[in-house]
């Protein structure tokens, strides 16, 4: 039957407004809460409310917005965010569900949507045996070709314009990473620039790690350095702290034939460069021929030709997986399995990688294709065909999220219309 369904923070953009049509077109109620000037910037109409009051205030007001509007589902992006850790705690005593979106699981374009959380804090079997009899047949993955990084970084700058010029509404707003504009809009703008001048002076190195017999070479991945998977679910201080236990442990375990590549988030780009850091500690552990670093680069290509991957507990260790390439993970991953991944210590990891079981890693990717992925991006429609927000929904999720008693309304170009009803010329 059709629910009430209440939006908090979502990703930067109109994709939440864009998700509430969809909901509404299969016969659901929406609201929306917005917390700041870009929240109100993408989703501002009738359904949606301004919280103007502090963190304290939060939990007092979203529990008698609950009871007002008898909300049964809660969708938020981000679960350890200060707002939705908040939210989680009023609604463990009602019988409100939370929903958490997050970037896909797998990648590229998918989407991952849990109830209750993501990453650190799904509830995922970490057991093996529950996805060896699973089916293994995934379901038709129909090319989503293209990037939304451009669309993301157009909306974070509209995002954080309006949250300032609104300032004003929301006085006690507490963001989880900084809001100024300038600063923000400057190392997006940054990114840009970097992406073009690594990808000039790095196609020397890319051509040596992606050549087919670099078979000593192991990959670390460096997360983006506010990663909440990195503060909450590991015991990572710093993305440099991590960089050091690597360089270290590889100088001391590794083969002296063997090469480590650290490879730099894209996302990450406009933010941070950790070149000084990396050859401070390579010449301190005496490994500077032996290092590269790197940031633009087919990482496909690089994984498949790796001999393991070491990260905290990045998703790019699914697409490790996918490749046949062992991994090591440092923190607290969904796929962190028993079979999928090396069990053993760092140090004997640089001597023996182990194997991956594929059999068992084409199950649960299948799996979690079923039950949690979702086709699409959160800022760019690539396929309008399917509905307003250009997802391809698995059926799982489909029935969970979307079906209710009545017949979905026809959508064109995200507007509602009546459907067109056949009339019996009576003769």
């Amino acid at each position: 039957m059709p629910d009430n369904i209440l939006f908090l923070q979502g990703p930067v953009g109109p994709f939440f407004k864009r998700l509430g049509k969809e909901f509404t077109a299969h016969g659901h109620n929406t609201f929306k809460i917005n917390f700041n000037g870009g929240d109100a910037l993408f989703y501002s109409n009738s359904e949606s409310t301004n919280f103007v009051g502090t963190v304290e205030e939060w939990p007092n007001f979203l529990n008698e917005f609950i009871h007002k509007h008898q909300i049964k589902r809660i969708y938020l992006f981000g679960d350890c965010r200060k707002y939705h850790l908040l939210a989680k705690k009023v609604c463990a005593n009602l019988s409100t569900e939370i929903h958490v979106f997050e970037e896909g699981y797998l990648r590229p374009n998918y989407l991952t949507l849990e109830k209750d959380g993501v990453n650190g804090n799904s509830k995922i079997s970490r057991i093996a045996d529950n996805y060896r009899q699973s089916d293994r047949n995934s379901l038709d993955e129909d090319q989503y070709s293209g990037s939304g990084f451009m669309y993301a970084a157009v909306f974070a700058i509209l995002y954080y314009l309006a949250a300032l010029v609104w300032r004003y509404k929301f006085p006690n707003y507490r963001h989880h990473r900084s809001m100024n504009v300038l600063i923000e809009g400057l190392y997006w703008i940054r990114g840009g620039i970097r992406k073009h001048v690594y990808s000039i002076g790095e196609r020397k190195i890319r051509r040596r790690l992606t050549k087919q017999g670099s078979s000593d070479v192991f990959v670390a991945i460096l997360q983006v350095h506010s990663d909440m998977q990195v503060k909450t679910h590991s015991s990572f201080d710093s993305i440099e702290e991590f960089i050091n236990e690597i360089i270290r442990s590889f100088s001391q375990y590794a083969s002296k034939d063997a090469r480590l590549v650290l490879k730099h988030h894209p996302m990450d780009r406009g933010y941070t460069n950790y070149k000084g850091v990396i050859s401070k500690l390579a010449k301190h552990y005496n490994t500077q021929d032996r290092i590269d670093y790197i940031h633009e680069i087919n990482l496909p290509s690089l994984l498949k030709n790796a001999k393991g991957v070491v990260t905290i507990n990045s998703t790019v260790g699914l697409s490790s997986l996918h490749h046949g390439t062992p991994i090591k993970n440092l923190g607290y991953a969904i796929y962190d399995i028993p079979g999928l991944t090396y069990q053993g210590g760092l140090p004997e990891f640089w001597k023996d990688t182990g194997s991956i079981d594929m059999d068992l890693y084409e199950r649960f990717r299948a799996w979690l294709m079923r039950n949690n992925q979702i086709r699409g991006n959160f800022y760019r429609n690539f396929n309008r065909t399917y509905s307003v927000t250009g997802l391809r929904w698995p059926q799982l999720l489909e029935d969970t999220h979307l079906a209710s008693l009545q017949k979905p309304k026809q959508m064109i170009r995200g507007k509602l219309v009546k459907p067109v009803t056949s009339v019996s010329s009576g003769v």
